[in-house]
Formats: C-alpha cells, sequence, structure tokens
C-alpha cells in the first residue's frame, strides 16, 4: 500500500474519532471526550498534511470526506441510533461510488 493512503486512513479513522467525541462531549462540557475531540482532529490534519505530499488536494480530500461520511452514518447507526432515510442511503452509495471511480479509474490519484 502506498504510504499516502495509508497517512489518508489514519487521517480518516483520526477525524472520525474526533467527530464522535464531538458528539459525546455534549457542547464540550465534557473534559475528557473534549480533549479526545482537539487531539483527534489535530492528528487527523497532520495526517492529512503528509498525505498531500503526493497526492492532489482536490483527490485527497475527496476521499477524506467520502470514506469519513460513510463511517461517521455507520457510528451514528451503531452508537446514537441514528437511522437514515432512504434519500440518506442513496446518497451514501453514491460517495461510496464516488470514491470507488476515483480509485480505479482516476490517473491524478495516486497509484
Amino acid at each position: 500500500m502506498n504510504k499516502s493512503y495509508l497517512f489518508l486512513m489514519v487521517a480518516i479513522l483520526l477525524e472520525t474519532i474526533a467527530t464522535t467525541s464531538l458528539k459525546t462531549s455534549e457542547q464540550f462540557t465534557k473534559p475528557l471526550f473534549t480533549a479526545i475531540t482537539i487531539i483527534g482532529y489535530v492528528g487527523a490534519f497532520y495526517f492529512l498534511s503528509l498525505t498531500l505530499k503526493s497526492m492532489p488536494i482536490g483527490i485527497a480530500y475527496a476521499l477524506w470526506s467520502g470514506v469519513g461520511i460513510i463511517l461517521i452514518s455507520v457510528t451514528g447507526i451503531l452508537l446514537f441510533k441514528q437511522v437514515p432515510d432512504l434519500p440518506a442511503i442513496l446518497g451514501i452509495l453514491l460517495i461510496i461510488a464516488g470514491v470507488i471511480v476515483i480509485n480505479l479509474f482516476s490517473k491524478t490519484s495516486v497509484h
């Protein structure tokens, strides 16, 4: 696996953890979850910056946001019982399709 993709995966996982902690921080009133949120976002942006050394910013951001949306949606379902309706599910499926197209067919992404 290319280092850029590894760094991007770490960035996305940290961002997912940070966003989940943001919800559980209850508007920054819970110090532990507030700290996890801040540390997670700082780490996520650091690893995203490493990704940008060799991956175009548009491709990196498309993958970051697309995979992040998917992971946060799954987290919302599993942890917070926030089940998306049919239009949201269809939109998420389109995002998945976009991520697949970028990775399989784009000549601007890192392979």
